[in-house]
């Protein structure tokens, strides 16, 4: 696999200050150049669970573009593991070179790449939103999805089978083994997905997690999955690379998940091994009550940010100009700051940054002729 070269970085004009957003972060080993990083966002794309030429440009411009660090989609570490039947996956050798030919590509440019590992658990075997909603039937590629119980999401979502504490072993190896393929495939980052409802945020929360075992019931059971996860994944993934974990900080509705809960389990999470905690909410139930708007998940970052201070946060959720994103870094909130939208609409977002910040931005050689 190509290591990572040189990444360009932007400089300030004259005797302007650097600003947050261009200070770069070490994370172990590594070194981020900037804090603008993009999110992991579900493209719908694959086939059998291999990356193709879709993801090689859409992930790669990217790295033309100057992020600080590149997500790929939820990637999932079993076949029953996917979101839908056209998701990312990592569950078996076939799946590692055309994701290395991302990885290698991204490195080429300077740019640093991670992969978010994720199950769906019961919100698996689903339409992409623009095929369909609810479940995708055996018939049309669907699958028997699993949970921690066999409530499903909603009406229209699949009936998941209860996992039994065989099967939960089974799913920690998944983790381990898919860390193992990302490391062959030339990532810098793992991120464990433990938001939006999917399986192991179903563990952690009261609302889907109705079992009466060492897994269910406390805060102690509940979170138990998680830990075990990743303890197993920081077991496998290089000492000198970080570990990403992504939560939701609320389910946004009376009984469940919570802020305090969130904060509890960080201590815990950088306990074991864990660099980052990706702060994001919801998605466990049909039931929530959320009221979107520009920043509004940064409160929840930033209180783990103040209560749990030896980890570092990553802020996301409806951040899209450089003046947010730079207030969140300058306020103290985060330390990262995860961009899903304001990249589909400007690959080139961290050079616009920049710019706006009063900063020259670093641009790829083949692209500096360009200017700005």
């Amino acid at each position: 696999m190509t290591l990572p070269g040189p990444t360009p970085t932007a400089t300030p004009i004259g005797d302007a200050p650097t600003p947050r957003l261009f200070t770069p972060l070490k994370l172990r080993g590594l070194t981020l150049p900037n804090r603008a990083v993009v999110s992991p966002m579900c493209m719908y794309s694959s086939k059998h669970g291999l990356a193709n030429d879709f993801h090689l440009v859409h992930l790669g411009q990217f790295a033309l573009g100057g992020a600080g660090l590149i997500f790929t989609e939820a990637t999932a570490v079993s076949p029953e593991g996917r979101i839908s039947p056209e998701d990312l996956g990592l569950w078996t050798d076939e799946q590692i070179v055309p994701l290395g030919h991302i990885t290698d590509l991204v490195h080429r440019y300077g740019g640093l790449i991670g992969v978010q590992l994720a199950h769906a658990g019961r919100k698996a075997s689903t339409y992409a939103p623009w095929r369909g909603r609810g479940a995708v039937p055996v018939e049309a590629g669907g699958w028997q999805v699993v949970g921690p119980s066999d409530e499903p999401y909603n009406a229209a979502y699949p009936h998941p089978v209860a996992l039994s504490a065989e099967d939960l072993r089974r799913v920690t190896a998944d983790f381990a083994a898919a860390t193992q393929r990302a490391q062959m495939a030339g990532f810098d980052v793992v991120e464990v997905h433990a938001a939006h409802g999917y399986l192991l945020h179903q563990f952690l929360s009261p609302l889907a997690n109705l079992r009466t075992d060492e897994y269910g019931g406390s805060f102690e059971n509940r979170t138990r999955l998680l830990l075990e996860v990743v303890r197993a994944v920081r077991g496998v993934w290089p000492m000198h690379l970080p570990l990403f974990v992504r939560v939701s900080a609320t389910d946004w509705a009376p009984g469940g998940w919570d802020e305090e809960q969130t904060v509890a389990l960080a201590r815990l999470l950088r306990y074991e091994g864990v660099d980052v905690l990706d702060v994001s909410s919801g998605g466990l139930t049909p039931v929530q009550q959320i009221t979107p708007g520009p920043l509004y998940q940064a409160p929840f970052a930033a209180r783990v940010k103040a209560e749990v201070s030896d980890l570092h946060v990553m802020a996301v959720g409806m951040i899209d100009t450089p003046a947010q994103a730079e207030g969140l870094l300058q306020e103290g909130t985060a330390d990262l700051v995860a961009l899903a939208r304001a990249f589909l609409r400007d690959p080139h977002w961290p050079q616009r940054a920049a710019r706006e910040l009063g900063m020259s931005p670093a641009l790829p050689d083949v692209y500096g002729r360009a200017g700005w």
